[in-house]
């Protein structure tokens, strides 16, 4: 079967592929290895991630985006044309048109950057469309209609809040606040109140198996290796829900005072409508535990997490690629 198109999702920690009538095809972290020495790629996607903080000094893992943009136009360009050639697999008769999905608050320059990456690495025409109208679309948010829809998607380095409406966006903010901000934040307070140095791979897995946006009557615990900052030698200790609670406080906030402004500039007319329906969670790190019941206490406004809500923008971007004419107000088109 010949393809013709590619939606992608490039996201700051993983990057999606989704080929129409087949799904999603690739979804693997956005990493790349590379030798300092020739400058030559050694590995993208999990085979990168599994060297994050385990290369010698001569081979450097690399994440190419950095708050949702492209921050190395080279590697980027080096990992687009990895997954695009994986995903067509084999043998390439043709070049196929390209649909990348780009945060909401993104600049020109930023968004010629990924055009020009993803025509450089292979694509015959490159579409950008907004992630927050994608997550939208991947969710099953009648994003046509005359109503007003909120989604919030908080992916690895941003999150992006828009109200929509007839197809666009009507209003709506991003804020460079993401999973990554969580890991960090997460590694920094147990190296202040436990003297624990630990890998950003530790962090990612403690926000996952015990992370809350509250804190929790009944806390989860796990056990975490890392370095202790006195003696310099390996220690185990035990950390809970409320240490990661605790951890993400102003990352949380700042996600909740992006979501109070988007709502406070609404019209009336689809406040009232975003009121009936409530708030759409999109994106990986919408799986925080109780990220949802933090936003609708805290804005009076209910919010519910979308189903597979880390694929939503990924889905998105491969149902707006199969009915392009009818997204056409939706999409930033570039031959």
């Amino acid at each position: 079967m010949f393809i013709k198109r590619i939606g992608i999702d490039l996201g700051t920690t993983y990057t999606l592929v989704h080929i129409p009538k087949r799904g999603i095809v690739i979804n693997e972290p956005s990493v790349v290895a590379i030798s300092l020495i020739d400058k030559k790629i050694l590995a993208v996607g999990n085979e990168a991630k599994d060297m994050v903080g385990r290369t010698p000094d001569a081979i450097v893992a690399i994440k190419p985006l950095k708050d949702g943009v492209i921050a190395d136009y080279h590697t980027t360009e080096a990992m687009l044309r990895y997954f695009i050639n994986k995903a067509l697999g084999g043998i390439r008769l043709f070049r196929p048109e390209v649909m990348v999905a780009v945060p909401a608050g993104i600049t020109s320059t930023e968004r010629r950057a990924v055009i020009d990456a993803t025509i450089a690495a292979g694509a015959r025409a490159a579409y950008i469309i907004k992630e927050p109208i994608a997550a939208a679309i991947g969710a099953d948010i009648p994003i046509g209609s005359a109503s007003g829809h909120m989604i919030i998607d908080i992916g690895g380095g941003t999150a992006e809040m828009a109200v929509i409406s007839l197809g666009g966006i009507v209003t709506s903010t991003s804020v460079r606040i993401g999973g990554n901000k969580f890991d960090d934040a997460i590694q920094e307070f147990i190296r202040r109140k436990y003297n624990l140095a630990i890998g950003e791979r530790t962090s990612e897995e403690v926000k996952i198996k015990i992370g809350s946006a509250l804190y929790l009557e009944d806390k989860l615990t796990m056990e975490i290796r890392g370095r202790d900052m006195i003696t310099g030698l390996p220690r185990n200790i035990t950390v809970n829900s409320d240490d990661v609670t605790e951890a993400i406080q102003n990352e949380l906030e700042a996600i909740i005072n992006a979501a109070k402004r988007v709502l406070q500039e609404t019209p009336p007319e689809l406040a009232a409508d975003i009121m009936d329906k409530g708030m759409v969670l999109s994106g990986g790190s919408a799986l925080l535990r109780n990220i949802d019941q933090l936003l609708s206490r805290t804005t009076d406004v209910p919010a519910y997490v979308a189903d597979e809500a880390l694929l939503c923008v990924v889905k998105g971007t491969g149902i707006a690629l199969e009915n392009l004419d009818s997204y056409k107000r939706s999409i930033f088109a570039t031959k």
